[in-house]
């Protein structure tokens, strides 16, 4: 076998370090189970172990120094509930009252921001994993409350974690967004590629159906977005980036006005089809983004080698040929209404080429592409009053956050109780059960319902068999190692694995001290019986369905839309800047547009006594998102146009629309929707003239259609909301989101 090469060796480096979590468990576990079995501990395995795994839980994208402070947090965190467990263990009543207490305001944490949330999980699960260290140590006799044995060495365990933790993130600074954007880029090409199957002159197809898929994917773009921005930020602050986080900024700036240009929509794409059926023009357009999706894909790859980008030619013949084929039908067209939408693919095909220049601009050393304004906008509390006031603003029942931690904190109770009265011996697996079982939505609880128990049956399974195989400790602790590392593998993408994986570390730790056979029936029992109490739970406590938050999420949606409008006219008088202030506008509504998307989905995925009206609300999410797909096109097209009539009908009309979207959004909320008021027929007459009157510019033309296309799915959400609304309030709307 030749030898590897320096470089092919520092690819395969930097591709292991982009998911090194398992790496760092991997060298966790390892380096424990050594050091307890060359002192001859092999009892200390069980909470060093434990403790290592909550750490890991609790890890989240940061630099080296932000992990570190979020390292002193959690170990804090860590050790005052870790000794309050061990305090409090024999005396039922101040145990259960203070572990409710606890998961309520340590899930209320999770409104400060994701690095709290993460935090505050995981200190309830160490919580858990004390309980059943301290039991496990009373049943071999070493007694309880020895001296805070058990609590020190679960922060043993979560401290050595966190040497790793921190090492690794200042070893690998920039590996995690390099991550961040290769998978951004990847989602985003996919995104561009089904963006092209839209552009089929084929009569019968089903747009609206595009339309939701598009809009599904459009929020997994924007999930992917988010996470791209917070994980360079961690690293940059208020300095100005140098090196690869330099470049890895221009390139997220990109990805975002790709997905903007690439969000947008020039003309209804039935009547395209209908206009140019015996044409391939529209073919011409699908197979420019389809070549745009596959850039997007190549610009992941050599993000992920950190090769240079080699843009291609092929973009570029494309986009000349889609230009031969405009002129070609120019020259046949004869009817004003062919004309027009001719107009339309023109300002679509400067739309591809200015996208197409975005991605030309990755192959610069620096990526910024021409721009001059690279501020991002940071999320994070600014001072602990401003993270106690977000907690604040949840502590509402409107609030899902609110609700979920009540009911997390009632279901621990009556776990607690099923325990004492079972056996209550080894019932603690119950209240880690429900615990991770327990999630914020229905879906997301009944689908972990299934994979828990189906995955700790599979652990069960696979460690009985394992443990007759290899009764050797050493080959134990070499499985339970193995283990540890597939969890932390597979927990983001198959849970079921994942349970498998831990429950098979659980067993192979145990039996270094005792025989962990024992725990195999009531590993079972208890996983279903913790299970059945976290989906009752999330079924009658405060259930908090997702038809009851539409109101609300719709409303957000709309103004959202109204304030990105807004923002875009500003730029047709002072020209294209992308200034924080728009492209925070533009960001804000792709999240109030995405947020929809997910809770419509979540809402598919709920009893169907909850969501009768789920139909209008797929109908109106299809119109909330072509609407924002016209006012991306509005957006990519933004130019410094001189003051004319026609710009005075654009303003005028374009600030009516931002009017009727507020007030669509004041309607959603207060339960009725308003007639439209007596100054709109007028706004929008004078609109239409100016579309027909046809003695305006290319870009006048392209902004005027725009609108009036706006105006079209403002009128489609009108009638939407009001068959929503008219068949009865079922309940108050949530309160917003942090």
């Amino acid at each position: 076998m030749l030898p590897l090469s320096p470089e092919s060796l520092g690819q395969r480096l930097r591709s292991f370090a982009s998911r090194a979590q398992p790496l760092r468990i991997l060298l966790t576990l390892g380096s424990l189970m050594a050091v307890c079995g060359y002192t001859g501990h092999p009892d200390a395995v069980i909470p060093l172990f434990l403790g290592a795994i909550a750490s890991a839980l609790a890890e989240t994208d940061d630099s080296w120094r932000g992990r570190f402070r979020a390292q002193l947090v959690t170990l804090a965190c860590f050790a005052v509930l870790a000794f309050s467990v061990e305090a409090l263990f024999g005396r039922p009543v101040l145990f259960i009252a203070g572990l409710a207490f606890a998961a309520f305001w340590l899930t209320m944490l999770g409104a400060v921001e994701a690095r709290y949330k993460a935090i505050a999980y995981a200190t309830l699960i160490l919580a858990m994993y004390a309980t059943l260290g301290i039991e496990n140590q009373a049943t071999h006799g070493h007694g309880q409350g020895d001296g805070g044995r058990e609590p020190l060495l679960l922060l043993a365990g979560a401290a050595w974690y966190g040497v790793f933790s921190v090492l690794w993130c200042a070893a690998f600074p920039a590996q995690p967004v390099q991550a961040r954007l290769v998978t951004l880029f990847t989602v985003l090409g996919n995104f561009v590629r089904f963006k092209a199957s839209l552009f089929e002159p084929l009569r019968g197809i089903d747009i609206e159906q595009k339309r939701l898929s598009l809009a599904q994917l459009n929020a997994e773009v924007v999930t992917e977005l988010n996470a791209a921005k917070e994980s360079i930020f961690r690293r940059i602050g208020a300095r100005a980036p140098t090196g690869r986080i330099s470049r890895y900024r221009g390139l997220y700036l990109i990805a975002q006005d790709v997905h903007e240009r690439a969000s947008s929509s020039h003309d209804d794409y039935n009547a395209l089809a209908d206009a140019f059926f015996h044409s391939d023009l529209l073919y011409r357009c699908q197979r420019v983004l389809g070549l745009q999706g596959t850039a997007c894909h190549r610009l992941a790859s050599s993000i992920a080698r950190r090769e240079p980008f080699e843009v291609g030619g092929e973009t570029v013949q494309a986009l000349a040929d889609l230009r031969g084929a405009i002129e070609h039908e120019r020259a046949r067209a004869s009817t004003p209404d062919r004309l027009a939408l001719l107009a339309s693919v023109e300002a679509l095909a400067r739309n591809l080429a200015q996208l197409d220049g975005q991605l030309a601009g990755a192959s610069q050393p620096s990526a910024r592409a021409g721009r001059t304004e690279m501020g991002l906008f940071n999320r994070s509390p600014r001072s602990w009053r401003d993270a106690a006031e977000r907690v604040r603003r949840q502590l509402t029942p409107r609030s899902p956050l609110f609700r979920h931690a009540l009911r997390l904190a009632i279901a621990l109770v009556a776990g607690y109780g099923v325990m004492q009265l079972i056996h209550p011996a080894q019932g603690y697996w119950i209240l880690l059960t429900t615990l991770f079982v327990c999630q914020q939505t229905f879906g997301d609880t009944v689908s972990r319902m299934g994979q828990r128990i189906a995955g700790t049956a599979l652990g069960v399974v696979a460690g009985w068999a394992l443990l007759q195989l290899f009764p050797q400790p050493l080959v134990q602790s070499v499985i339970a190692v193995v283990a540890g590392v597939l969890f932390f593998a597979t927990r983001a993408t198959r849970y079921l694995l994942a349970t498998a994986a831990m429950t098979l570390l659980v067993l192979m730790c145990f039996n270094q001290v005792g025989d962990s056979g024992l725990l195999l029936v009531p590993r079972l029992v208890d996983t279903a019986i913790g299970s059945a109490i976290a989906g009752l739970a999330v079924l009658m406590v405060l259930p908090h369905w997702q038809a009851r938050r539409l109101n609300e999420l719709a409303a957000t949606a709309m103004r959202s839309h109204a304030g990105y409008l807004r923002r875009i006219v500003e730029q047709y008088a002072t020209g294209p800047r992308d200034h924080l202030d728009y492209r925070l506008a533009r960001r804000n509504d792709h999240n109030a547009d995405a947020a929809l998307s997910t809770a419509v989905s979540d809402m598919f995925r709920e009893p169907g006594y909850v969501r009768p009206r789920a139909g209008i609300a797929l109908r109106f999410l299809i119109r909330s998102h072509t609407l924002l797909s016209y006012l991306s096109a509005l957006g990519a097209h933004r130019a410094a146009l001189p003051d004319s009539p026609h710009m005075a009908v654009l303003r005028d009309a374009a600030e009516g629309a931002a009017a009727a979207l507020d007030a669509l959004a004041g309607g959603l909320q207060g339960g009725a929707i308003a007639d439209e008021p007596a100054t709109e027929p007028a706004v929008r007459a004078a609109l239409a003239g100016a579309v027909a009157a046809g003695d305006a510019g290319a870009a006048e033309r392209t902004i005027h259609t725009e609108l009036a296309l706006v105006w079209l799915q403002i009128d489609a959400l009108r009638t939407h909301a009001r068959e929503w609304l008219q068949t009865g309030d079922e309940a108050a709307p949530a309160a917003p989101e942090t």
